[in-house]
């Protein structure tokens, strides 16, 4: 058979650098975009530093109203889709308007909501990978294999110690076989970010393949070449893979392409990101008319604009200088664009919240209801790993003080009644019991249990310690006090 060329016109999804970037702004935080973005503007000719006084407020009259503006914020991460309805407690035409930087909303607030003045909590790569698994649904024994794995896993997102090593670990509290180990280990290589918990670089490639779309240009070739010529590799090339494969050079070299595109060391997204000195508000949550609002605080507007005098340079510059200044452009543009996106996507999820967790916002804590990232991502339409991303670091300023998206999540529960309360809500009931205890007679985790049955929330005695450590709220014998 002669060799030929032969031409095709399909459609595929492709990881572009654009969706790349996108995912990328999505996960920063305040502070990390402003960086990201002065970073930018001095880089690029294109871009250039709005002028303070060309920012206005349109009256009511003239913005949008809240459903045009979702019709333009349902999309993931660059990829719009289909817009969804807007919700009665989000239809008051006029209200979103630019909030100050300070992230200053409306409606009353307690002390600590002044963001200069509240701390970030460095957060760890295991940090984050626990916070996922305690929203995630598995047993006690499961979430205890599950916190073995996530100890083991280094900065680099990698799980350098074996399962055998992993089993003898749980001993004497739990005794596992590999094969359970294998199984949870499973459900934690699909927390965020994408190929953590792999055990080589192979598995590790082949992890992030796995989450792109099937359709994507020499995905399969390349997982055939991350499970079986991985450390061959670099010597191959795209004529060697070929000829290992058997496929043609166009495959072997588009499958290259896309390894190149993968990062080899996901967990260093997160354990060596650095972290803010103090928290940024992202959204601004507050009560206008007995309704909940929800709005992006001002510094998520974009501040850059594109140049328009090099803008217009593109038409009288030579061939080799407008091909360089077309090319800034387009990254301008992408960055204005992903920019917008990103709050946009922030507001779905955060809107989604406000619905689920209104008696929170209202109650405090003691109304916190089980919501974990996947019923979220279902209700807005994305990918978990997308709202873990849009969560992670960020921030709202509320009337009950400044919160980390994150406050709004919890595991449940179940109760009597056949409904869940949150965890939250447990400790806060637990709390509750305690303070009102007679000092003499402090209530014993058990007693605390039968109190907690008696209210419809059935949890064991060890649950009850478990809650309780967690306040740091030492043992009965150790808080009685002799009038």
């Amino acid at each position: 058979m002669k060799p030929r060329l032969q031409t095709s016109l399909g459609q595929h999804l492709v990881l572009t650098p654009q969706l790349r970037q996108a995912l990328h702004l999505l996960q920063l935080s305040s502070v990390e975009l402003e960086t990201e973005i002065t970073t930018a503007v001095e880089s690029n000719p294109l871009l250039d530093w709005e002028e303070p006084e060309s920012i206005s407020v349109q009256p009511p009259s003239e913005r949008g109203s809240t459903q045009e503006q979702d019709s333009r914020a349902e999309h993931e991460a660059g990829n719009r889709d289909d817009a969804e309805p807007v919700s009665a407690w989000e239809a008051d035409d006029g209200w979103h308007e630019r909030v100050g930087g300070s992230g200053q909303g409306h409606g009353d607030h307690d002390g600590d909501g002044d963001a200069a003045d509240r701390m970030v909590q460095s957060e760890s790569l295991q940090d984050h990978l626990s916070w996922q698994l305690h929203l995630s649904t598995m047993s006690a024994r499961d979430r205890n294999i599950g916190i073995a794995l996530i100890d083991a896993i280094d900065d680099d997102g990698y799980l350098r110690e074996s399962l055998d090593d992993i089993v003898a670990t749980l001993r004497p509290e739990t005794h596992a076989t590999t094969a359970e180990v294998a199984a949870v280990l499973c459900r934690v290589q699909r927390f965020d970010p994408v190929g953590v918990g792999a055990r080589d670089l192979g598995e590790c490639l082949r992890l992030q393949l796995d989450a792109l779309h099937a359709d994507t240009p020499g995905r399969a070739t390349a997982l055939l070449a991350a499970r079986d010529h991985i450390e061959r590799l670099p010597k191959l090339g795209a004529p060697g893979l070929a000829d290992a494969l058997g496929c043609s050079p166009e495959e072997a070299a588009t499958a290259l392409q896309l390894l190149r595109s993968l990062d080899p060391r996901p967990g260093a997204q997160i354990g060596n990101v650095p972290h803010d000195n103090y928290v940024t508000p992202d959204c601004v949550i507050a009560r206008q008319n007995g309704v909940w609002r929800v709005s992006l605080a001002g510094n998520h507007f974009p501040r850059v604009i594109i140049h328009r005098g090099y803008e217009q340079m593109i038409q009288h510059a030579c061939a080799s200088d407008a091909g360089y200044l077309k090319g800034r452009l387009q990254e301008a543009r992408w960055l204005l664009k992903n920019i917008e996106a990103r709050g946009e996507t922030l507001l779905k999820v955060v809107r989604c919240l406000v619905r689920q967790q209104s008696g929170f916002l209202e109650f405090g804590k003691r109304a916190l209801r089980p919501l974990t990232l996947r019923e979220v991502a279902e209700e807005i339409g994305m990918h978990e790993s997308t709202v873990s991303r849009a969560v992670a670091r960020k921030y709202v300023h509320t009337p009950r003080g400044t919160l980390s998206l994150k406050d709004f999540f919890d595991s449940g529960v179940g109760t009597e009644g056949g409904g869940e309360a949150s965890s939250t809500a447990i400790q806060h009931m637990i709390r509750g019991l305690v303070e009102a205890e007679d000092p003499r007679k402090p209530l014993s985790d058990a007693r605390l249990a039968e109190l907690l049955k008696a209210a419809g929330v059935p949890v064991a005695r060890r649950t009850v310690a478990k809650y309780r450590e967690a306040l740091h709220i030492v043992s009965s014998h150790e808080r009685v006090r002799i009038a």
